[in-house]
């Protein structure tokens, strides 16, 4: 639920928002983001690129996956931004935890730089609502973070790229280990989303876009 959690108690610290800027998230609507990653820089960029989006309101960072499970349970954002490869605990361990945690938990964007259908599979089962690539613009991150703080799921790359190559609905599911039933769900989204009218075009918008690059198919 969009900014359901944002006028929960901010715990004080180098790596948490004010107080004030979370109340402003709650009663504006927007969605509240947690932040984990350990690059120090990449982590400063995503907050300060990611905070100029509309309806985001980043209100603090992680620098492990075992600070991001206990940032969100203080701060309660709607979506984390996890990124996968970190220290004492990497980025699918601390979905994993985090989403067995308390009713209500956060929804989780799983974001790295590796395009690893392994990463995909793994998140994915860990209970991520999405995955998106660093590489990607900053609008379609903040998208991303927007859609699933709605209660959707974004398509996954290894699905994007296997539509592209024209393997039906059934294939897709048994090369990325998942349901019939989650792909029929995730290409629905994806065509909803990039507002395609089918299949086809929506492999076309995904190449225009760069969240499929030419060349690479799995």
């Amino acid at each position: 639920m969009i900014g359901s959690r944002a006028g929960a108690a901010v715990a004080t610290g180098p790596h948490t928002s004010a107080a004030v800027e979370t109340d402003t998230a709650g009663a504006s609507g927007c969605t509240t983001l947690l932040i984990a990653d350990d690059d120090a820089v990449t982590r400063s960029g995503l907050r300060t690129l990611l905070s100029m989006q509309p309806g985001i309101v980043v209100v603090g960072e992680a620098v492990d996956g075992i600070e991001a499970v206990e940032l969100a349970g203080q701060l309660r954002p709607d979506v984390v931004l996890m990124d996968v490869r970190m220290p004492r605990r990497n980025g699918i361990e601390a979905t994993r935890q985090l989403l067995a945690g308390p009713a209500d938990p956060p929804k989780v964007v799983v974001i790295t730089t590796f395009e690893n259908d392994d990463y995909v599979t793994a998140a994915l089962s860990a209970g991520a609502s999405g995955f998106v690539l660093k590489r990607l613009p900053v609008p379609k991150i903040a998208e991303a973070v927007r859609v699933v703080a709605a209660g959707e799921a974004i398509l996954f790359p290894a699905a994007l790229r296997l539509m592209a190559t024209g393997r039906s609905n059934p294939d897709i599911a048994e090369s990325c280990r998942v349901s019939l039933e989650t792909v029929k769900t995730h290409v629905g989204n994806v065509l909803t989303k990039l507002g395609a009218q089918n299949r086809t075009h929506a492999v076309v918008i995904a190449y225009e876009t760069g969240l499929v690059v030419p060349g690479v198919t799995g």
